[in-house]
């Protein structure tokens, strides 16, 4: 059952989230913490493990910047027994990308306190660094206070990543400890719900009188999440036209060099080694000469289109819709809005959502008598 406190907000919100993380990170019997902290260089917020309660001052878990998803480092970090317990900040994509990495034995939930916010989004890298220049030290309040205002933000110009314009689950289900922001006063409180018995152990240790959540919190919630699944299909209808036949599909990844960085990226995308990097793509110049003689022409690099579409064979299954795929992409291919698309398609198809639950096996790694009898003629 779910428990649900109220954490006061005297002075403002972010002293007193990093009063909470001081709190939890000074209990029994959590050793470290795994939260994104402002770094001395210039403007920059990385996930950082800290294990001084001195360090927390540093912390900005809310801060409007997402240059990584997170996922594969937990997953790295839990992979092996430690012999610790780490209580993990994650954003709600990265805890289900988290959780298929999991699924996939790269890494356990054994040790870890997972704890999640109400998503307010983030911006892309450059724009990121935009709205830091324009708006200051305090670029993470003004940027909270915007988004819980329903603004478009504090920055004309700049907007949230497409993947957070059109992500529907920015409430993380999987969380032990779930921090809500949305339908709350968080001048005055902020709402801390325990949603598992870890999480439920952990706030029996504070000082903190349970209540009901507000009222209208829930219909913010379906408010906002009818927003976004507006722009979300809005996307894939735009996505889909843009893409449905080999001439469409060629156009529109005609600017991709192979750089591969939407592969690095991708929290789920696990290979030690990846095919496109072995000697099965390392063609001799005669095969590209022998190309060119049958066509007339062939463009260089090749394979573009064949790579992006093994990466939809492989991951649409997967796909979180993080969007750190086209983050990453130096050429700003919109390589996002082709994986979700296709992924929606491919997990309705199996009933499936990326990282949904732990115990919910991924498609094709089991056999079900009863599944597709239309295809396979058993019906």
């Amino acid at each position: 059952m779910t428990k649900t406190v109220t954490l006061p907000v005297p002075d403002d919100l972010q002293s007193s989230l990093k009063q909470f993380f001081r709190t939890i990170l000074e209990m029994d019997p959590i050793d470290a913490l795994f939260i994104p902290q402002r770094l001395p260089m210039e403007n920059m917020v990385m996930p950082a493990l800290v294990s001084d309660p001195e360090s927390i001052e540093a912390i900005d878990p809310l801060a409007p910047t997402f240059p990584l998803n997170a996922a594969r480092a937990v997953a790295r970090l839990t992979r092996r027994p430690a012999g610790k317990k780490l209580a993990v900040v994650l954003r709600p994509c990265e805890m289900r990308a988290f959780v298929e990495l999991v699924k996939l034995k790269q890494g356990t939930v054994d040790d870890i306190l997972l704890i999640g916010f109400d998503c307010l989004g983030a911006y892309g890298n450059r724009d990121y660094f935009r709205f830091v220049e324009s708006v200051g030290d305090d670029g993470t309040a003004a940027f909270v206070q915007a988004s819980l205002a329903k603004t478009a933000g504090p920055v004309d110009g700049i907007d949230l990543a497409p993947a957070c314009q059109i992500c529907e689950h920015f409430v993380p289900e999987t969380a032990d400890i779930h921090i809500g922001l949305l339908g709350v006063d968080t001048a005055k409180e902020v709402l801390v719900q325990a949603c598992t018995p870890d999480g439920t152990d952990l706030l029996a240790g504070m000082d903190i009188t349970p209540i009901e959540p507000p009222a209208g919190r829930q219909a913010e919630i379906q408010e906002l999440r009818e927003r976004r699944v507006a722009a979300r299909d809005a996307c894939f209808a735009d996505t889909a036209a843009a893409t449905d036949s080999v001439e469409k599909l060629t156009t529109y990844l005609a600017h991709c060099v192979n750089c591969y960085n939407c592969r690095v990226a991708c929290p789920v995308c696990y290979c030690k080694e990846c095919v496109f990097v072995t000697d099965v793509f390392d063609h001799d110049a005669s095969q590209y000469l022998k190309w060119a003689q049958r066509k007339g022409t062939i463009k260089m690099p090749t394979d573009t289109v064949f790579y992006h579409l093994t990466r939809l064979a492989h991951m649409s299954t997967a796909c979180v819709g993080c969007g750190q795929c086209s983050n990453a992409c130096p050429n700003d291919i919109p390589v996002m809005e082709l994986f979700r698309t296709v992924a929606h398609q491919t997990q309705a198809a199996f009933d499936y959502r990326a990282g949904r639950s732990v115990d919910e096996k991924p498609p094709l790694s089991e056999f079900k008598e009863d599944e597709y009898q239309e295809v396979v003629g058993l019906g």
